[in-house]
């Protein structure tokens, strides 16, 4: 056998979270029910492991999932997708068994908001605050980590009738974010100033709430000594279609109310 990290997307109010729950659907349990019934092998032998956590709500087009399988690249990527219910497995590198997904050189978020009511320059100023080494202690859900840490960028930019905020870490902290996104939009709709939001990065205890889940995307979660290959440009194209045809249905009919 050998192990692999596979990249896998899914839409998070599909998932009770993504880390295995006893009866609950999840994204780990999900995956690992997937490469049990493909390949037949014991939980201890397939050793899943993953490389970001995510909240109930929230999206992934690029998290990384590592594995032993006895597979190659195009068989392993075209078994999973045909008995996946929710999981897209989009790409596999082979990988060494000391391989950690965890410890990846960086992580790419991004977070939709509508743009009506947010001027756009300010809600820029804001999340250009965030970038470098703070203590985001008043801007997450804190645990066992240190809240001191390094965002290497946020950028933000509108598109259309949309604003996109994309966040770029080594890692980041539970509900990091969404606290984040939810400063920078009361800043954007004139419910806060800068100075608040300079303020609680100062450490003063001043909260702006949590943003929705369902807004946010891991985009992806780069190594930069893994090469990622997608064998097939067909891997889920059935799916996909259905799901777009599905979409634009409820599209319809709620343009049509």
């Amino acid at each position: 056998m050998r192990r692999v990290a596979v990249k896998i997307a899914y839409l998070g109010d599909e998932f009770v979270g993504s880390q295995i729950q006893p009866d609950m659907r999840t994204v780990e349990g999900e995956v690992l029910a997937n490469i049990t019934l493909i390949s037949g092998l014991s939980e201890d032998l397939i050793g899943l492991r993953t490389a970001s956590r995510t909240d109930r709500g929230v999206n992934a087009l690029g998290n990384v999932i590592v594995f032993s399988t006895m597979f190659d690249d195009l068989v392993l990527l075209k078994a999973l997708n045909a008995v996946s219910k929710g999981i897209f497995y989009r790409s596999v590198a082979t990988v060494d068994n000391e391989f950690n997904p965890r410890h990846a050189d960086e992580r790419i978020y991004r977070y939709v908001l509508p743009a009506t009511g947010i001027d756009t320059a300010k809600a820029e100023r804001c999340a250009s605050l965030f970038e470098g080494e703070h203590d985001f202690i008043r801007f997450c859900r804190a645990d066992d980590r240190s809240t001191r840490m390094r965002m290497n960028s946020v950028k933000l930019a509108k598109n259309n009738d949309l604003i996109v905020i994309e966040f770029r870490s080594e890692y980041f902290l539970w509900n990091m974010i969404r606290r984040i996104v939810a400063s920078i939009s009361a800043v954007g709709r004139g419910d806060a100033d800068i100075d608040d939001v300079k303020r609680a990065l100062n450490g003063e205890p001043i909260s702006f709430g949590v943003a929705r889940p369902d807004a946010l995307t891991l985009t992806d979660v780069v190594y930069d000594n893994v090469e990622f290959i997608t064998p097939s440009a067909e891997l889920f194209d059935d799916r996909v279609d259905e799901e777009l045809f599905r979409w634009s249905l409820r599209s319809a009919f709620f343009n049509s109310l």
